[in-house]
């Protein structure tokens, strides 16, 4: 079945197949919030971007695999609420940005720009985005057979960046670092996972970011 990235709360995870991982797409909580399960092919090490809600469809989706780590993308609630459950089952190690760590419930390792995240054999890149929140991250896999893929938690959506609550100097931090760091870095084919809702990708945003900037959200 050919990947969309639609998901529903309570419903099943949308799986994708790429040459060395696997991506799962589950949407939980009231807020209807994006968790995603990268699993290694070559090792079967397994690491969830943001455990957001619901622990028990979490540790299901993780399975019997395990979990290596859980990557936090910011510090908002409605992304953490089922971290402390899930690590404390897997043993799993928590990471965050360093300038959003004192916002989780359980202490995790810091991250900064430029830091890689293993997934068994694979890796993702730490980009920091500030303005969502001063540690939001986005975590991008180069995939060596295909087009990259970027998760974005909630700095970047179809339609727009993330809130910034009108303000003015958080916004112009937000839309300086995606069109600097994600916009001008990768090709269109990058194909992103928000934090909530429908996946894009960059080439059917990019044409709109003057707008974005213009609109002021």
């Amino acid at each position: 079945m050919t990947y969309t990235g639609d998901v529903t709360p309570g419903g099943p995870p949308a799986v994708r197949e790429l040459d060395r991982l696997t991506v799962s797409k589950l949407s939980v909580g009231p807020m209807d919030n994006n968790a995603y399960l990268l699993r290694c092919h070559a090792t079967g090490d397994q690491v969830l971007i943001d455990a957001a809600n619901e622990a028990p469809r979490l540790l299901e989706l993780v399975g019997d695999g395990g979990l290596t780590t859980v990557v936090t993308t910011h510090r908002h609630m409605d992304h953490w609420v089922a971290l402390e459950e899930v690590v404390a089952k897997t043993g799993a190690r928590a990471l965050v940005h360093a300038d959003d760590a004192e916002g989780l419930p359980i202490d995790a390792e810091p991250l900064r720009e430029g830091d890689t995240v293993p997934v068994g054999d694979c890796a993702l890149e730490v980009i920091h985005v500030r303005g969502h929140t001063p540690g939001s991250i986005a975590l991008l896999y180069r995939d060596p057979a295909g087009a990259p893929h970027l998760f974005t938690g909630d700095s970047l959506f179809p339609g727009g960046v993330g809130n910034t609550d009108q303000d003015p100097e958080r916004f112009g931090q937000l839309i300086d670092d995606v069109e600097a760091k994600l916009f001008d870095r990768l090709p269109d084919e990058t194909w992103f996972y928000p934090g909530h809702g429908k996946d894009s990708t960059i080439g059917a945003e990019r044409a709109a970011l003057p707008q974005w900037r213009a609109r002021g959200w």
